[in-house]
């Protein structure tokens, strides 16, 4: 299989840290490097030419003939077992939890499948011990809240009379309440936010590796396509890194107070080329922007950077969650006051139960969760208009689209 570029392509799989296993579409193992044999325990003379099944406990070997040739059929480099806990099976028999990212390639012809996996029995077992602080808080919330409660009807017992003092106790039993609910969201929140971050860089992280694994492969001239193919991969990925590690960083200048905003005057129509051309580069196969009509005497008095983030995180979110051969209108509009900016989409929509929620930082729609994000873009982009005298609202139903429009005065108050 691999006897061309033999010695480039062995350096570039002992390199990895993560298992590499290559499977063709018999599920034969092809190729494996040395982190995935001393991961499952196997020479490579013991794996190689075996059955993938070899390396998955028994137990799910029945649903994973119909998990391999979806994948195959689809041919998408993709993170495998979206919301199922995943296991591997060492040559003593032992199961431990893994993460996988699929990735198809074509060599001479024939297709096989690149899975890298790592062993997660690490972070599993750090995740288990959040679990438990959380439920020993909560038992430890549960008693707090029980002995408060205890003392204040004792107090109305031995004297009624008091009910100034009882008052006074029920309000601090109250404030004690509201710290320990405060204290537990946190840590909840801290929880969420470790795991979203891991997530979230981890699938670009392997992607760009995938890519670059691949870029030393395709050395002909006539595989250039595929090349540039790898590359706007990279490019793509670094990309979304970058925006994650921006909105991170806006949110602590947020709760700290220490973001600062340069205003000055500028034309509105400036802003939209700006967003209109970077979404362009982002647009889905028949997908087309609709660009405001009449805009070319609208100016603002504004801090220009925070109104280009808030349109563009908006006409972003509509191109990502609208299919392809859709249409993304923006429509722009200024009276004396005020100038509205609206944006809509015939998208996936926002499920009802989901839409009280949806300016709360770290939060995902249901019918969004398997898509790449954050759930902070609209958090921060919602302060930062509230922050400049602005607002935003939205109106949506799903399967059908969302229209979502933020409003700023035209000068902003220093």
């Amino acid at each position: 299989m691999f006897k061309d570029g033999k010695d480039i392509f062995n350096i570039l799989f002992e390199a990895v840290s993560e298992g590499v296993i290559v499977v063709d579409n018999t599920q034969k193992i092809v190729a494996t490097n040395a982190s995935a044999e001393a991961m499952f325990g196997y020479s490579k003379e013991e794996i190689v030419n075996q059955q993938l099944e070899l390396l998955i406990p028994q137990k799910y070997h029945a649903k994973h003939g119909a998990y391999f040739h979806g994948f195959v059929k689809h041919q998408e480099s993709r993170q495998m077992g979206k919301g199922r806990d995943l296991f591997g099976a060492r040559k003593d028999g032992s199961a431990f939890p893994v993460e996988v990212g699929l990735n198809p390639l074509k060599i001479d012809g024939n297709s096989f499948v690149m899975a890298l996996v790592i062993d997660i029995s690490i972070r599993k077992q750090h995740e288990l011990q959040l679990q438990e602080l959380n439920t020993k808080l909560e038992k430890k919330v549960s008693e707090r809240t029980q002995e408060l409660s205890n003392t204040v009807e004792a107090l109305k017992m031995v004297n009624l009379e008091r009910d100034a003092e009882i008052k006074k106790r029920i309000e601090a039993q109250n404030k004690t309440k509201e710290a320990l609910k405060k204290e537990k969201e946190l840590n909840e929140l801290k929880t969420k936010f470790l795991s979203l971050v891991s997530h979230e860089f981890k699938t670009p992280l392997s992607g760009i590796l995938t890519s670059a694994m691949l870029l030393g492969k395709y050395k002909l001239s006539e595989q250039q396509d595929r090349r540039d193919k790898h590359i706007k991969t990279i490019s793509e990925k670094v990309h979304y890194l970058n925006n994650i590690l921006n909105d991170f960083l806006s949110i602590e200048k947020l709760e700290t107070g220490k973001i600062t905003y340069n205003f000055s005057t500028f034309k509105i129509s400036k802003v939209v080329n700006e967003v209109v051309y970077n979404a362009n580069m982002l647009l889905k196969e028949g997908q087309t922007i609709n660009y405001p009509e009449n805009i070319d005497d609208y100016a603002l008095f504004q801090d220009e950077k925070i109104v280009e983030l808030a349109l563009s995180n908006l006409v972003h979110n509509a191109i990502k969650y609208s299919s392809e051969n859709t249409l993304v209108d923006i429509q722009i509009t200024q009276d004396e006051t005020y100038s509205t900016f609206i944006i809509k989409d015939n998208g996936i929509g926002i499920p009802e139960n989901d839409q009280k929620s949806i300016f709360n930082r770290y939060f995902r729609a249901e019918n969004a969760l398997l898509t790449q994000g954050t759930g902070i873009g609209l958090n921060i982009v919602k302060s930062h208009l509230e922050n400049l005298g602005g607002s935003i609202s939205f109106i949506s139903k799903e399967h059908v689209g969302s229209e979502f429009t933020f409003i700023l005065p035209n000068k902003a108050k220093q």
